[in-house]
C-alpha cells in the first residue's frame, strides 16, 4: 500500500515515494544545462516535479507511463505544490499496486451497471429494448463499459467514469421526461445509454489515459455507430426510421459543428440529450477542477481553459469550503 499520496503533501516535506509519470521533457536552465521537467501522479491528483541536477544520469532510464520513486523535497511555488526531485529511479511494474495510481469511481460498478440494465430491461418497444440488451448483455462490451473513462481528462476520468456518466444522463432523462410529457423516454433512454458506448474503443485505460489508434482516427461517434449497425442487423425487422432516429441522436449529441457534431439535433429527444450531456459532463468537469486546483491559497483556480476563465471556489457547498487554505 502506498504511504504518501499526492494530495497528502505539505510545504517543506521531504519524501521518498512512487509515482507514476504522466509527461517527462527535458528543458535548458539559463546556463545552457538541463533540467527534468515532469508531471508525476498517483490517484489523488497530479504533481509538478523538477530535477535540476544530475538530469544526464536518469533522462534515458525512464519515460511517460513509467513508475519511478522519487526522493525529494516538496515546496510552494508560485502557489502551487511543486516536487523538487534530488534522486530517480524506474520502477518494475511488480514493486507497485496498480489501484494506488490509477483513479476509479468511488461507486459500486455491478450495482451501477446492474441499475442500467433494468431502466434498459424496463422499455416498451421491443426493438428498443432488444437493441440495448444485445449491446450491455455482451460480455466483451459490458467488460470495457464497466472500466471505461468517459473521458481523458474533461470529465468522469477515472475508470468506471464511462458507466458512471451514462447512469447519471439516464437519470437525468428520467426526471426530464416526467416535466416535459410529451417527449419520447424510450428514445431518449436508448440515446443517453449508446451516445459515449464508442468511447469503450477509443479510450486506452491499461495505464494512463491516451486515444487508442482507433479512437484517433475514427472517433467514438463513429465506433458507435458501426456498433449499433451490427447489432441492428442481427433483429429481425428493426424499423428503419427508428433506426435513423437512434443514428442521428448518436451524430448530434455534442450540439454544435465546432465541437464535432456532423449534426445538429434535429427533434425534441435529440436537443434533450445534446442538453442533459452537455450539463452532466461540464458540471462533473468543474467539479474535479475545483476539487484537485493546486492553487493553495486564494478563492480563484487559475484560468481554466476547458470553461475559458478561472473558477470561484471561496463558498461552502454543502457545508465544506472549497478553500485549500482551510
Amino acid at each position: 500500500m502506498k504511504e504518501i499520496f499526492v494530495a497528502d503533501l505539505q510545504a517543506n516535506q521531504a519524501i521518498t515515494a512512487i509515482f507514476l509519470v504522466k509527461s517527462k521533457e527535458v528543458k535548458s536552465k539559463k546556463t545552457g544545462e538541463s533540467y527534468l521537467s515532469l508531471t508525476l501522479a498517483d490517484k489523488s491528483g497530479d504533481l509538478d516535479a523538477k530535477m535540476w541536477d544530475n538530469v544526464e544520469e536518469v533522462e534515458e532510464t525512464f519515460g511517460r507511463d513509467d513508475f519511478v520513486k522519487v526522493k525529494g523535497l516538496v515546496q510552494v511555488y508560485r502557489n502551487k505544490t511543486q516536487l523538487t526531485v534530488h534522486k530517480l529511479r524506474r520502477c518494475q511494474d511488480d514493486e507497485v499496486d496498480f489501484a494506488d495510481y490509477f483513479p476509479k469511481t468511488s461507486k459500486d460498478v455491478e450495482a451501477m451497471f446492474e441499475e442500467l440494465v433494468g431502466m434498459a430491461g424496463g422499455l416498451e418497444p421491443p426493438p428498443l429494448r432488444e437493441l440495448l440488451m444485445a449491446i450491455l448483455l455482451d460480455e466483451d462490451i459490458s467488460t470495457r463499459f464497466k472500466q471505461a473513462p468517459a473521458a481523458k481528462s474533461l470529465h468522469h476520468a477515472w475508470l468506471g467514469g464511462l458507466l458512471e456518466h451514462t447512469l447519471s444522463l439516464c437519470k437525468l432523462c428520467r426526471l426530464i421526461s416526467q416535466h416535459y410529457g410529451e417527449l419520447n423516454f424510450d428514445l431518449l433512454l436508448t440515446g443517453a445509454v449508446l451516445h459515449d458506448i464508442g468511447k469503450t474503443q477509443e479510450l486506452s485505460y491499461a495505464r494512463s489515459f491516451s486515444y487508442t489508434n482507433e479512437g484517433q482516427l475514427l472517433g467514438h461517434m463513429i465506433l458507435e455507430l458501426d456498433l449499433v449497425n451490427q447489432k441492428i442487423a442481427q433483429i429481425d425487422e428493426f424499423p428503419p426510421e427508428l433506426k435513423m432516429l437512434i443514428q442521428h441522436m448518436i451524430i448530434s449529441h455534442h450540439g454544435e459543428y465546432e465541437f464535432g457534431s456532423p449534426k445538429l439535433p434535429m427533434f425534441p429527444e435529440a436537443l434533450v440529450l445534446h442538453c442533459l450531456d452537455n450539463l452532466d459532463s461540464k458540471l462533473e468537469g468543474m467539479m474535479m477542477i475545483l476539487r484537485s486546483d493546486p492553487n493553495i491559497e486564494g478563492d480563484w483556480t487559475g484560468y481554466n481553459h476547458m470553461f475559458g476563465r478561472p473558477l470561484f471556489k471561496g463558498y461552502p457547498r454543502n457545508g465544506k469550503s472549497n478553500s485549500k487554505k482551510e
